[in-house]
């Protein structure tokens, strides 16, 4: 446990240091440096900023009071105090800080001797006594182990502690590492102690989804479980606990809610253009997984920090579900090489059988951006994974992620953009060639060829999360490339129409309002149209619209897809469409009391229903983002190939198998 401290020190420091928040003191603490990811960055971004906005929020409607006191619980290497003197913010308050004897002792040491920090606490030589490890005007470092409460109550007594002033405890990501009797006594004790009292939080939050099993599983490695997970499952349960142990007011909201309504704007995009960035799925399940808890007692005007200064369309109460649907892990394919990626696509080559490129996954125990392509051929009922042999000219084809792939013959597929990292300029097109002799179990060599472009279709290609679909237009066959993002822009809201097979790119007249900016979100042919549905919006927002591109005499129309009730807004799903119904499968979306598992959209109705995916049947936890899926519609089977990404700090989870989903009981034939 105390080591966590140290590794938290070092993220901070690391995001300080690429211009994510202030904090100079923050490297002189944390003592070595590391640099982390963005993703880290992002996390340890939002973490800071959810405490500093409370606690500077406290002192804001403390000021006109004589006296105030901090109380750091498992304060660590923090560097709130300095910070916080720093910016002439302490003029009648106090800050304690508690961490365990040996953490206490290091922070003592390395404040003694850094002159940059003992000359703003202004040592009063009183440290050395007991518990009291540092001792200045307003700041005291105490050596307490937070579990023994009256060991706690002694030291803080002797320190100088006044339980009548207005006190603010902090317990940064703390009280989850403690028996759950220990932390439900001290939240108990601060209430029945301290007569104005405010109490704010910052931990995990959603065990039992599969963001949460991975999320669980590190923290049992690092033998540090989260205890408060288990009697304190989600945000509603929490503010139950403070609200039962003597706190009279307590707001509570997950770090999406956190980061959509109370950051300014401008911060917001700030932040989202400090450096290339994109794992916009594993940042929302981050942020899905961590609550900021304010609780207050006794303060007159009340401390109400976490009041959205935007208010977004909450989705209130659990999304109601219709239905499961049974997932099945394909037996036969466990263990095969080359399955376990994401950031991939799946197609349909030809009946039952599927070829799976690109992505980030795992090859020879290592984890690398995925060169081999893979085909999975049904036989007798089975999916069996078939070698296969690339004839590839060069690196053209570039290990790619979020690209798309049409099959637009037996013979011939065509791959679209993709991307090598996030700040590369996008890829162009590439064929993929099938032998014509090609056998049942699929082609046993594929050749790859450079596609070139006539200059109006190149930026076509220069994009990844996009979408590439096939539809008609008087009897032609075109594709019809939309939206995506590039190492440019953030979101794209532009469109091709590309003839094939030539690729030229043709001007088709529009009309209708125009769908807004959004990259991975799904696209399905239908009707001669295409059907768009959700996505991840300009300002990292999920979509819940669903628009159909229709064709009319001239050109095409934009049409809005009324759903009811609203479809729930997600993007990093997959879309099938079968019989005039438009399938959603998985998705990230910001619901956190559930994940995405099938939506299944009536096309003539608009009537929008939601099933469970019941997993008791896999060993591991599905995470269904980044994946790519195949519809068999005779057998009314969803094929869930890959899927997965890097789950925070707490490691890659790529789901180890496809899974067979099997839809005939919602997908009864009319």
């Amino acid at each position: 446990v105390q080591g966590t401290g140290g590794s938290s020190a070092l993220s901070k420091c690391s995001a300080a240091a690429r211009g994510y928040f202030q904090d100079r003191f923050l490297r002189l603490l944390a003592g070595r440096r590391r640099r982390r990811a963005p993703l880290i960055h992002r996390g340890y971004y939002i973490r800071a900023r959810a405490v500093d906005h409370c606690v500077q929020d406290f002192l804001l409607k403390t000021q006109s009071l004589s006296r105030t006191q901090i109380l750091s619980l498992g304060a660590g290497f923090d560097s709130l105090y300095f910070r916080l003197k720093d910016m002439g913010l302490l003029h009648h308050t106090v800050v304690y800080e508690v961490d365990f004897p040996n953490v206490a002792c290091q922070k003592a040491t390395l404040i003694k001797g850094m002159k940059e920090l003992s000359a703003l606490v202004g040592d009063t030589g009183g440290e050395g006594l007991g518990a009291i490890t540092f001792s200045g005007e307003d700041y005291k470092l105490l050596g307490v182990d937070l579990s023994e409460l009256s060991e706690l109550q002694r030291t803080l007594e002797e320190a100088g502690l006044n339980n009548e002033i207005p006190t603010l405890f902090i317990a940064e990501v703390v009280l989850t590492y403690m028996e759950n009797t220990r932390s439900d006594a001290l939240i108990q004790w601060a209430a029945e102690h301290f007569p104005q009292a405010c109490f704010l939080v910052y931990e995990q939050v959603h065990p039992e989804d599969p963001f949460g099993r991975v999320m669980q599983q590190h923290f049992r490695q690092l033998s540090t479980a989260l205890r408060s997970l288990a009697p304190y499952p989600d945000c509603e349960a929490q503010q139950r606990r403070f609200l039962g142990k003597g706190w009279t007011e307590c707001s509570v909201m997950d770090m999406n809610e956190f980061f959509t309504c109370c950051v300014p704007e401008d911060e917001q995009q700030r932040v989202q253009t400090l450096e290339p960035f994109d794992e916009y799925e594993e940042w929302h399940l981050k942020c899905s997984h961590y609550f900021v808890l304010a609780a207050s007692k006794g303060m007159e005007p009340s401390w109400t920090p976490l009041l959205p200064s935007v208010t977004v369309p909450h989705h209130a109460g659990p999304v109601g579900m219709a239905g499961s649907v049974p997932a099945a892990a394909c037996a036969r394919l466990s263990g095969v090489p080359g399955l376990r990626r994401y950031g991939h696509r799946s197609v349909l080559i030809k009946p039952n059988v599927i070829l799976t490129t690109g992505g980030f996954g795992e090859e020879h125990g290592q984890h690398c951006r995925m060169r081999n392509f893979h085909v999975l051929s049904k036989r007798a009922g089975y999916w069996e994974a078939v070698s296969v042999t690339q004839n590839i000219p060069d690196k053209r084809w570039g290990e790619r992620l979020y690209h798309t792939v049409s099959c637009l013959s037996d013979t011939l597929a065509l791959v679209v953009g993709g991307r090598t990292s996030p700040s590369s300029a996008g890829l162009g097109m590439l064929w993929l060639k099938f032998p014509e002799t090609c056998n049942a179990s699929g082609p046993d060599d594929i050749a790859v060829e450079l596609v070139s472009l006539q200059p109006a279709a190149e930026a076509a290609a220069l994009r990844w999360r996009h979408s590439t679909t096939e539809m008609t237009f008087k009897g032609e066959q075109y594709l019809f490339v939309y939206g995506g993002r590039s190492a440019l822009e953030p979101v794209l809201g532009d469109w091709y129409f590309l003839h094939t097979p030539e690729l030229s790119c043709t001007v088709i007249a529009v009309e209708g309002a125009v769908p807004e900016s959004r990259h991975s979100h799904s696209a399905c042919s239908w009707e001669g149209g295409v059907l768009i549905a959700g996505g991840l919006g300009a300002a990292e927002q999920p979509l819940g619209s669903v628009f159909l591109l229709r064709e009319l005499e001239h050109g095409f129309q934009w049409q809005t897809i009324e759903t009811h009730p609203p479809l729930v807004p997600r993007y990093s799903h997959t879309a099938h469409v079968h019989e005039g119904k438009l399938l959603l499968v998985g998705g990230v979306w910001f619901h956190a009391s559930s994940v995405p598992g099938i939506t299944v959209i009536d096309l003539m109705t608009g009537l929008c229903l939601d099933y469970v995916i019941n997993v008791e049947h896999l060993e591991w936890p599905l995470m269904l983002h980044n994946h790519s899926s195949v519809f068999l519609p005779n057998e009314k089977e969803l094929l869930v190939i890959g899927g997965g990404g890097n789950c925070f700090s707490f490691g890659t989870h790529l789901n180890p198998e496809p899974v067979s989903l099997s839809l005939s009981s919602i997908l009864i034939s009319h």
